[in-house]
């Protein structure tokens, strides 16, 4: 696909992580579907581009609006492991080095852009960043053009910048572990505690690199928010965003495929469409899951999936293998080798009980590998999402009506599932981080509860608050009337001119 030089032209640079990346192709895909006369271009490393160009290429009608241009890229050069694109299958000790390489793609993109601007013009070219990929800012600046800033939910992203702006919190050693602390920008009311932060920002004190990269740029760099997600479901964390920011905030979620917010989403209407967005060839058969799921009875299935990022240990994945079988409660795991191991690895079957693999044929599959997460998801039987809590996979799992088992495993997982918990009530957090010990009682008897029908009881009153945010995203889209439809509206009116 080639760059387009069209009146409106809007220019992406999502981090290379495929959470990131199928984020900002979906709201792409909303920008063109909003406007037609609009070009978005999406620039990235050559194998996330083969990635969405067959993301691309598998759904329905492509839009000729969306391009993609690709800079060359040598992982090895930063120090990661050759081939290296992507988040995935890098070890957490690597993110750090792909978060540097991915700041080198600055020159090419200047040049890139200003290749545009001479031919478009300043007024008809705007930029939309992460914020991961903030350089893309100075650019922007240097050329006088306008520039966005593309969040996940609002709490967590929100939490996130004044947890990383405001370090250190607490003192530890006078304080310990479990005293609260508030949270600038959050009301006295809202407090955090030491074990809500991940265990790689415990180790931050202000001063050291991953603090000094998020105080390189101040809020005021960016000419206004796009957040992917709803005004109804968030008003605490879009209040707080709104007064920290001090910018134009528009909620133009949930960024998942429209079909999906259609009141008669099944599993019939929604085939293939994982491999859709994501472009990756799934490890299963999509048919066979389906079979499977038609086997058994409505909202008794347990889910479960990590992301593309995670993983616990070996420890934990030994005690939560025990738990889920004595459960007794049918499930899918998308398993991956354990954190301390190499993702891309093969599978060891010392990382489970002994003979639980035979065991559970009949309760649960395991999944080495993609899944059709988003049928699964809307398959009647699935009851329940036990979920690292990464914003995609929350607002796939709330869009169908399924509540969530949280179990967050970095970034703003945490405050995601805090937010879920505490102020919507459509989650049960198990554990948090790596290096958190569970029981396998407490496993069992999380299950159970969240995947209880029983009227009245805590799954059935979780399961009701889900239903209803998954009516407020169906809401939110509606043409001319939803608060994300006009939110967009207004954003495509403005973005060339704030």
């Amino acid at each position: 696909m080639e760059e387009a030089t069209q009146s409106k032209h809007i220019i992406m640079f999502p981090y290379m992580a495929q959470g990131h990346l199928t984020r900002f192709l979906e709201l792409a895909y909303r920008i063109v579907h909003h406007d037609p006369s609009f070009t978005v271009t999406i620039v990235n490393t050559p194998l996330n581009i083969n990635n969405l160009r067959s993301a691309i290429a598998n759904r329905p009608s492509p839009p000729s609006q969306i391009h993609l241009k690709s800079f060359p890229f040598n992982g090895s050069d930063y120090g990661l492991p050759p081939d290296s694109e992507n988040t995935d299958g890098l070890s957490p000790s690597q993110l750090p080095l792909l978060m540097q390489a991915c700041a080198s793609f600055e020159a090419p993109f200047r040049k890139f852009i200003s290749d545009i601007v001479s031919s478009d013009g300043t007024s008809s070219v705007c930029i939309i960043s992460d914020g991961l990929t903030r350089w893309m800012n100075g650019v922007a600046k240097d050329l006088g053009i306008c520039s966005y800033l593309f969040i996940p939910g609002a709490y967590g992203s929100v939490a996130t910048m004044s947890v990383l702006m405001n370090l250190p919190h607490i003192n530890i050693a006078d304080g310990g572990t479990n005293e609260e602390f508030a949270l600038p920008g959050f009301p006295e009311s809202c407090r955090f505690t030491y074990m809500e932060l991940t265990p790689r920002v415990r180790a931050l004190d202000g001063k050291d690199g991953l603090s000094k990269f998020m105080k390189s740029g101040s809020s005021g760099e960016y000419n206004g928010v796009l957040c992917n997600t709803v005004e109804e479901i968030e008003p605490l964390g879009l209040k707080i965003l709104r007064s920290y920011m001090k910018l134009p905030v528009w909620c133009v979620g949930p960024l998942i495929p429209l079909k999906l917010l259609t009141k008669n989403s099944d599993s019939d209407t929604n085939s293939g469409i994982t491999s859709q967005r994501s472009g990756k060839k799934l490890a299963i058969e999509p048919k066979y899951c389906m079979e499977w799921l038609d086997s058994h009875p409505t909202r008794s299935v347990l889910y479960i999936s990590f992301g593309s990022e995670n993983a616990i240990s070996e420890t934990q994945m030994m005690e939560f293998a025990k738990g889920l079988e004595e459960s007794k409660k049918p499930f899918i795991w998308i398993i991956r080798p354990p954190s301390e191991f190499d993702p891309k690895g093969d599978f060891r079957p010392e990382w489970l009980p002994s003979g639980f693999v035979d065991r559970v044929k009949k309760q649960g599959l395991l999944v080495h590998g993609w899944a059709p997460q988003l049928e699964i998801l809307c398959h009647r039987s699935t009851g329940a999402f036990l979920s690292h809590c990464g914003w995609n996979s929350v607002l796939e799992s709330l869009s169908q009506g399924v509540p969530l088992i949280g179990w967050p495993l970095g970034g703003e997982q945490g405050y995601n599932a805090k937010m879920l918990d505490e102020e919507i009530g459509v989650c049960v957090v198990l554990a948090r981080w790596a290096d958190t010990m569970i029981k396998k009682e407490e496993v069992s008897r999380v299950i159970n509860l969240v995947l209880d029908n029983s009227e009245g009881g805590k799954g059935d009153i979780m399961r009701k608050k889900a239903s209803e945010v998954g009516e407020f995203m169906r809401a939110a889209v509606e043409t001319n009337k939803g608060s994300s439809y006009n939110a967009m509206k207004d954003f495509l009116t403005r973005c060339f001119s704030i």
